[in-house]
């Protein structure tokens, strides 16, 4: 994981989309912790690590962490739907970043890729490629980085 002690402000103005195609903002999560990971259900690392993901979001966010996974697919919901209940996903909402513009405007190189936002917004870490979200040393740094501290040895 790539740390970035300083944090980095998001470029201003980004959008996705719910499940629903209503456009949402990451200030609309203002105060609470992020792990913004973007993903596409043809992506066969992003597919290995939903269910962990899946399990992340539902350890983290009783804490006020959540875990946005940003499907990639142009074809949305109807693409989407399907795989979370093949999947068995429970906790993790849908949201989309089908256009890219999200994804483009944060340099996201290739999928998987994970960005973590602590509770002012700004980027404190990033790790390209499949991780298991759900061990105990993964989530312990995901709380550290939020609270502003670093990840101490994380491994993937």
């Amino acid at each position: 994981m790539r740390e970035t002690p300083e944090g980095r402000p998001l470029p201003e103005n980004l959008v996705f989309q719910d499940a629903e195609g209503k456009e949402t903002r990451f200030d609309a999560f203002r105060g609470k912790g992020l792990v913004v990971n973007f993903w596409a259900t043809w992506c066969p690392p992003c597919v290995a690590e939903m269910p962990a993901l899946d399990r992340a979001h539902a350890a983290l966010a009783r804490e006020g962490i959540e875990v946005l996974a940003l499907s990639s697919d142009r074809g949305g919901r109807t693409v989407v739907e399907p795989f979370y209940q093949r999947t068995g996903l429970r906790h993790l909402a849908m949201w989309f970043d089908a256009r890219g513009a999200t994804g483009r405007a944060l340099g996201i190189r290739g999928l998987p890729t994970t960005v973590i936002l602590d509770r002012r917004g700004l980027e404190v870490a990033r790790l390209e490629g499949e991780a298991a979200w759900d061990t105990p040393e993964m989530l312990a740094a995901i709380r550290r980085l939020v609270r502003g501290g670093s990840p101490a040895n994380t491994t993937t």
